[in-house]
């Protein structure tokens, strides 16, 4: 072990600063590792439970942060110098919805920054189980830092594409293409849909653009029947079909869920990826009369990261342009700045205590 002593940037309360701290590496048993975290990613769920007032399951303090990546210094020898990213969602493995295919939503699972201590420190204490393990081929292409988006930001979009059973050529829809959102439209398109993003930020839909989405869409002031026209317009033009369309809310917003539920056509899915405490207004009764689908989606399981970073290996699927490196340190100004919507691409911290 390098060090004697984890430094971590814990949450005390709510939207207070967080506060640097020590504490001694802990025991392992043997199914379990310390990773020395390589850097850890910003999500909109650390901002809820720092911000808006969602519970963390595990009582304050504590260290936030879920996406992480990093590297295996203690733990079973066969696993040591590993790279990894850890999964935002870590299931039992054994419970009767693992057994199903469903360990995401696991009861029994445990989620770093919820449950225990997270990714915002030097290094963390996780089961070596679910671990997803890096090559060095991608190692080639970005820094173990970057991949840390992995985790949640790039494979939650991944597992709600599979779940709303979107096939090739279908039209799918993103509302928000945000630190998750970018991710859904690109992977969409890297499963042979037409895509079309939807967001209020010019620079993000540009960005969207020019990694080649199919169309971009800025409804900023726009009703959702002025929308709903000239979204219909635009499946027109890039030749999909009137039916089928696969919405993904990934806004996290009120204003974007009753949108989404507005887009709804005969056939649709509309599935719900980003979180928000408000309720949105919406008739339910659409649903039946558009024989339509509404899905909600937890995460990704850690069976399905593996073909994520097929994409990124293959060199499908471009993560750099999204993503933006700070040190650790600076965590605090970071997620104001977040909260204030003043960055386009993903956040990640990567620890500077040394």
């Amino acid at each position: 072990m390098e060090k004697n002593k984890i430094k971590s940037w814990k949450m005390t309360e709510l939207n207070s600063e967080f506060k640097l701290t020590e504490s001694d590496f802990p025991e392992l048993n043997e199914n379990e590792v310390i990773v020395k975290i390589a850097g850890c990613g910003v999500c909109h769920t650390d901002l809820s439970f720092w911000h808006f007032g969602v519970k963390t399951k595990h009582e304050l303090p504590l260290t936030l942060g879920h996406e992480i990546s990093g590297k295996i210094v203690a733990g079973p020898d066969h696993l040591l110098n590993k790279k990894v990213i850890i999964p935002a969602v870590l299931p039992c493995g054994e419970c009767e919805l693992c057994k199903g295919g469903r360990g995401n939503i696991c009861q029994n699972q445990l989620m770093p920054g919820n449950d225990f201590d997270g990714g915002f420190a030097s290094h963390i204490k996780v089961p070596h189980r679910n671990l997803c393990f890096v090559p060095e081929s991608v190692l080639d292409k970005y820094r173990l830092a970057e991949l840390s988006v992995v985790a949640d930001a790039i494979t939650t979009p991944y597992q709600v594409l599979k779940k709303s059973e979107m096939q090739e050529g279908d039209f799918v829809i993103c509302i928000g293409v945000g630190g998750v959102g970018i991710y859904g439209a690109l992977i969409a398109k890297i499963l042979g849909a037409k895509v079309l993003a939807i967001d209020i930020s010019d620079s993000k839909l540009e960005l969207a653009k020019d990694h080649g989405i199919d169309a971009i869409l800025n409804v900023k002031g726009l009703d959702p029947r002025e929308v709903k026209k000239k979204v219909r317009e635009i499946a027109k033009e890039i030749g999909v079909s009137r039916y089928g369309w696969k919405i993904l809310e990934m806004s996290g917003t009120a204003q974007g869920q009753e949108l989404g539920y507005s887009l709804l056509t005969f056939a649709s899915t509309l599935s719900i990826v980003g979180f928000t405490m408000d309720k949105p207004n919406v008739r339910l009764s659409n649903l039946m009369a558009f024989d339509a689908k509404l899905i909600g989606t937890w995460g990704c399981k850690p069976e399905l990261y593996n073909d994520v970073i097929d994409f990124i290996d293959q060199g499908k699927l471009k993560i750099g342009d999204f993503i933006e490196i700070f040190p650790m340190s600076e965590i605090n100004q970071v997620f104001k700045n977040t909260l204030d919507h003043k960055y386009t691409k993903r956040s990640v911290l990567v620890p500077d205590f040394e």
